[in-house]
């Protein structure tokens, strides 16, 4: 793992500041991390997170789109961004000398967009396509289907990227909007990682940050009606199935033995589900199991993708593996693997730059601190296979959502 030093601070602008600093590191990453996503797009209006993604990056009142990706290339440098349900990140990297650029660069289009119409309508037709796309493969799609299974009619519900008709709604005073919303709150976090010191990189910040603003509350999950079960039909030769149970959120200490519970079940060729359904009973090529948290709610989901007449044999196999679990909790070979696994993970995905910057800046968003890669890793040691029979008995017991993509 390569070594860091976390530190965080306030800026004067109000926006919260996370810097893993790299003595021996020849390069730099940049992160704006909104903290709203999908899930606080407005009735109506599902992908107009997504939407504001891509459209910052079509101009500023100081850059247009080429520009923008021409100034960054030239120095040797990338550009990207992403949107969850709850956040939006924009991220930079380059060498280490291209920080101050970086972050000018970054923080005009997060801040100065200025969302030209013929744009507009030019990048929903992208998106569009972009729906399109993940709907016509049922391995993406199964996802969407999951989480309205699971969280509907809740935003979480809604796809990231919305539908066709949704951003048609989705107009110039929508997306300036959200990001007026969204883009300026002071619980914001810039992220940097790289061969610097806090107090320089907030130097190197100080002209290019707005002032922030208040926080805004984004929508909580209540009560919902039980998880449901979705079904598309199709021309297709597979069933991809999924079940979800929702589960607490990021701020209960049991999300540790969730984790380790996925990597028991089918994180790895050695899990429980990979060893069952694809090994000994060649149900599928592919199963995979996956823990999400929010703030106040999470889920566990398991993923699989195999012939429609293997269903009931692959969904008896998950049940009595679960079953197995509650009844006598994981085995310690099998719990000491996954923590091997997870630190392993954790120290190889932790050799890049990039990926200190997204720890950081995730971590002090999610958590109003910097949690370390040691002090996670540490966590995950402690679980005991008590803690995860103990959840596997409260949690599985309850009503799961259904989702299957399969012949029509």
């Amino acid at each position: 793992m390569n070594p860091a030093t976390y530190e965080s601070l306030e800026l004067p602008s109000g926006f919260r500041l996370a810097v893993a600093t790299l003595p021996q590191s020849e390069c730099a990453a940049f992160s704006i991390h909104v903290p709203a996503g999908s899930r606080d797009d407005l009735p109506g209006l599902a992908g107009t997170a997504h939407f504001v993604e891509h459209m910052v990056f079509k101009g500023t009142a100081r850059r247009d789109a080429r520009a923008i990706s021409l100034e960054v290339e030239d120095v040797g440098g990338s550009l990207n961004a992403c949107t969850t349900e709850d956040q939006v990140v924009y991220e930079a990297r380059g060498d280490a000398e291209s920080l101050p650029l970086l972050a000018d660069i970054t923080a005009d289009i997060v801040w100065n967009a200025v969302f030209p119409a013929k744009e507009i309508k030019l990048e929903r037709e992208v998106i569009a396509e972009e729906i399109v796309m993940y709907r016509e493969s049922p391995g993406d799609h199964i996802g969407d289907l999951i989480s309205a299974a699971l969280w509907n009619p809740h935003p979480l519900g809604e796809s990231v990227s919305g539908s066709e008709e949704s951003i048609a709604a989705i107009k110039k005073t929508e997306l300036t909007a959200f990001r007026d919303r969204h883009h300026f709150r002071k619980d914001t976090v810039i992220a940097v990682a790289g061969p610097f010191a806090a107090s320089a990189v907030a130097e190197i910040l100080t002209a290019h940050l707005p002032q922030s603003k208040d926080v805004v509350a984004t929508t909580p999950v209540q009560e919902l009606p039980k998880p449901g079960h979705v079904i598309d039909e199709r021309d297709t030769d597979q069933l991809q199935l999924a079940l979800a149970w929702r589960t607490p959120g990021r701020f209960d200490e049991r999300r540790h033995a969730f984790r380790l519970l996925s990597m028991i079940l089918g994180e790895s060729a050695g899990s429980r589900l990979f060893q069952e359904l694809r090994e000994k009973r060649g149900l599928c090529y592919h199963v995979s199991c996956d823990a999400s948290f929010f703030d106040e709610v999470g889920s566990f989901e398991i993923h699989t993708g195999l012939s429609p007449k293997g269903r009931a044999e692959a969904l008896g196999c998950i049940e009595r593996e679960l079953e197995d679990l509650a009844k006598n909790g994981p085995r310690p070979e099998e719990l000491a693997r996954a923590k091997r696994l997870a630190a392993s993970q954790s120290k190889m995905a932790m050799e890049s730059t990039g990926s200190h910057a997204s720890w950081a800046g995730d971590s002090l968003l999610q958590y109003n601190r910097i949690i370390t890669p040691a002090e996670a890793l540490a966590i995950w040691q402690a679980v005991t296979a008590e803690e995860i029979q103990v959840l596997v008995n409260e949690f599985f017991a309850k009503d799961r959502a259904i989702a299957e993509i399969r012949p029509g």
